[in-house]
């Protein structure tokens, strides 16, 4: 199985490569459960064009067949206390760094002041300010007011389906 990891993510994938388990493949088109899979190789050097770097898996004696599509899944360390953010749903009001949280029983954005520990990539690093279980606001964070109530966006083809929420929920 090979697939490729941006340049910003693979001292991660090469952190991770160590640690057995982090590693499974969901193939495409079998319903099968999840392959665990062993990183096997990691190139030395990104690929010029798309500065991404190639990764070999070993996914054992699966029936896998030649170009068949799969989804890579990594198991992410979890830190206590950290919650990580798209860069977009931050904003800067009076000198302080907010996220806008959204109130699931009247559909209303309040601010809620956040500390933040760093950046990884286009996520910020949320040290402090946040519970589990609450909902913040990913885009438009620019234009929203207090109070203003607002709606979960869905994409129109799969609306009648099932609604697709572009909020993040705290874990």
């Amino acid at each position: 199985m090979v697939f490729s990891v941006p340049e910003d993510k693979v001292a991660l994938v090469r952190q991770l490569a160590a640690v057995p388990g982090r590693f499974s493949v969901k193939l495409w088109g079998d319903g099968a459960t999840a392959l665990p899979a062993t990183i096997r190789e990691i190139s030395a050097a990104a690929d010029p064009v798309t500065r991404t770097f190639l990764v070999k898996a070993d996914v054992g004696k699966a029936a896998v067949k030649l170009g068949q599509t799969a989804t890579v899944r990594v198991e992410l360390p979890q830190t206590a206390g950290v919650t990580k953010l798209p860069l977009t749903a931050l904003k800067e009001e009076q000198g302080k760094t907010i996220v806008w949280l959204v109130d699931r029983q009247t559909m209303t954005v309040r601010a809620q002041p956040v500390q933040v520990a760093g950046a990884d990539g286009n996520e910020a690093v949320i040290s402090g300010g946040l519970q589990p279980g609450q909902v913040v606001v990913t885009a438009g964070v620019h234009v929203l007011n207090p109070g203003q109530q607002v709606k979960f966006y869905a994409e129109p083809a799969r609306a009648a389906v099932a609604p697709v929420a572009s909020p993040v929920t705290v874990k």
